[in-house]
């Protein structure tokens, strides 16, 4: 895919940011040859020397944009691209200089261009490509990069290019939280990344909405996201009234994706013996209304006719609250 703020700090030549490796030396020499870059699927080995080449070009900012846009797209094929990045000198400074330069763009009236949002849209998926990796995420976590995204995360602009930073910013904490991780949960529930997402589930493209429900999802999966969130009325009538708000809207716009997500969050709250005793009182009454599920609105059972999966979840849901 082509696809607050301490940028001041961030941007001098001898920044240094807590855990990220910035003062290691450069990958074997100023030739920078060494062993081969793995690729996935068992297939031939790419040169590391050109690897190598491309994140040194991180560091030089007449040649970062191409190197950006070279290794976002080799960064599913190379397993230990993650490594290279985050100890090769300089380099994740690179990253986030070329983040918090345009945090003047997101201003309004906001000036941000299709090419410079494509710029940092590939700076982000290379960070994406560090927070997946398992060797890099804690690492990740413990610079507080996340934070970082926020800001984008924050806009409400609906053009093209606000909506790609926001959806590929989502992808970076989608990366952080699809492996189940109890550092990364604990280090989220610190952050406003909760209200975030829901205003982004109500507002955004219905991409957006998926990857920020499906972050939601993931935090309550988690022990500690469920307590947080069922720990007040307000953070549970915060998440469970933009839900009810986005089963509405899927009546007119349907998506099995969303639905999916939607209704796996509902039947988590359920699992709380606080949230489900308020469930029965606000779970939007189109899923309620025929516990058979065999006259609920024709498009929310299109849905379910598509996956088996998410029709047994709603079962589930109904089951807990006694309402079938």
């Amino acid at each position: 895919m082509e696809y607050y703020s301490n940028g001041a700090m961030l941007g001098g030549a001898g920044s240094r940011i807590p855990g990220v490796g910035i003062g290691a030396a450069p990958l074997h020499g100023a030739g920078m040859s060494g062993p081969a870059v793995a690729q996935r699927g068992g297939g031939q080995q790419q040169s590391a020397e050109e690897v190598y080449h491309h994140v040194q070009d991180l560091r030089v900012a007449e040649r970062r944009e191409h190197a950006l846009l070279e290794l976002s797209k080799r960064r599913e094929s190379l397993t230990d691209l993650a490594p290279i990045l985050w100890h090769s000198f300089g380099t994740i400074v690179a990253l986030i200089q070329e983040i918090v330069c345009i945090y003047p763009q997101l201003s309004p009236p906001p000036t941000l261009t299709a090419p410079a949002s494509n710029r940092v849209c590939n700076s982000l998926a290379l960070l994406q490509c560090v927070a997946s990796h398992p060797e890099t995420r804690p690492l990740f976590l413990k610079a507080h990069i996340p934070l970082l995204l926020y800001p984008f995360l924050n806009t409400v602009s609906k053009d093209r290019p606000f909506e790609y930073l926001r959806l590929t910013s989502l992808g970076v904490i989608g990366a952080l939280v699809k492996v189940d991780d109890a550092e990364v949960i604990s280090f989220l529930l610190q952050t406003e990344i909760i209200p975030l997402c829901l205003r982004i589930m109500e507002t955004g493209s219905e991409l957006s909405k998926t990857v920020a429900t499906f972050i939601v999802q993931k935090l309550l999966l988690d022990d500690m996201g469920l307590t947080y969130i069922c720990a007040t009325a307000e953070r549970f009538y915060a998440v469970s009234s933009v839900l009810a708000k986005m089963v509405n809207t899927l009546q007119q716009n349907p998506s099995i994706r969303l639905l999916k997500h939607v209704i796996r969050c509902y039947l988590r709250l359920s699992d709380n013996a606080r949230a489900r005793e308020a469930l029965r009182q606000c779970l939007p009454e189109c899923l309620q209304a025929d516990p058979t599920l065999q006259h609920l609105p024709e498009p929310i059972m299109n849905c379910l006719r598509e996956d088996s999966a998410t029709k047994r979840w709603l079962l589930s849901l109904l089951q807990n609250l006694n309402l079938r």
